[in-house]
């Protein structure tokens, strides 16, 4: 009988741990349980790349460009302004865009905890749109850029009510890929899109080439 109480009370336990995980899980934004190393706002990216198909896509590229060049901007407090080492990170984020432009990016604005979290969630979008304005001064096209998710003071890195300098940020990170007007095309499909492009513009320069050539 005590064991038949105790396999009971263990069931019970392990029912109402799940329950717990399961309502974590669910209030939890989509992708925060595969987020991994990508960095806060990766949730976002990851519910966006599930939804449309481009989930390996978008989390290697997000990947590569955290690896290539730093994908973090820091700001003074209560502060909007890029400051010196914030337009250097952004000069190298701009270059590698550049060399990248089948892709689409999104910039995350965060703040610190001081202050209301409507002030600081427009404060945190003041943020993001300083860098995609940066950006656009650098010939980066805005239609690749978005500046539409501000996280505000929820997700700090330092859980602290001072003001933090870590927190203060924005994060860039890629969104999606571009396919010239086309809509959005998955895995191999895309892959295809961009060599029968390339395949094009070689057959139209070769024949500009080739008329020239008998003069």
């Amino acid at each position: 009988m005590k064991l038949r109480t105790l396999a009971i009370t263990i069931g019970t336990l392990a029912l109402l741990a799940g329950c717990s995980e399961g309502t974590k899980v669910f209030n939890s934004e989509v992708g925060s349980t595969t987020e991994g190393s990508l960095g806060f706002g990766s949730a976002i990216a990851q519910n966006q790349a599930m939804m449309s198909g481009n989930q390996s896509y978008v989390i290697n590229m997000t990947r590569k460009f955290a690896a290539d060049v730093p994908n973090t901007v820091h700001f003074a407090f209560n502060s909007s302004v890029l400051d010196a080492q914030a337009r250097n990170a952004l000069l190298m984020q701009a270059n590698w865009i550049r060399q990248n432009p089948e892709v689409r990016f999104r910039v995350y604005g965060h703040t610190d905890l001081v202050g209301s979290d409507a002030y600081n969630k427009a404060l945190g979008m003041r943020r993001a749109r300083a860098v995609v304005n940066f950006l656009v001064s650098q010939g980066i096209s805005r239609a690749r850029l978005e500046a539409v998710v501000s996280f505000g003071e929820t997700h700090p890195l330092v859980y602290t009510q001072a003001p933090n300098a870590q927190n203060r940020r924005t994060v860039t990170e890629v969104s999606g890929f571009v396919t010239k007007g086309r809509p959005m095309l998955l895995d191999g499909k895309y892959a295809a899109v961009i060599y029968r492009d390339y395949i094009a513009s070689a057959t139209a320069g070769g024949g500009n080439n080739n008329s020239g050539g008998g003069n």
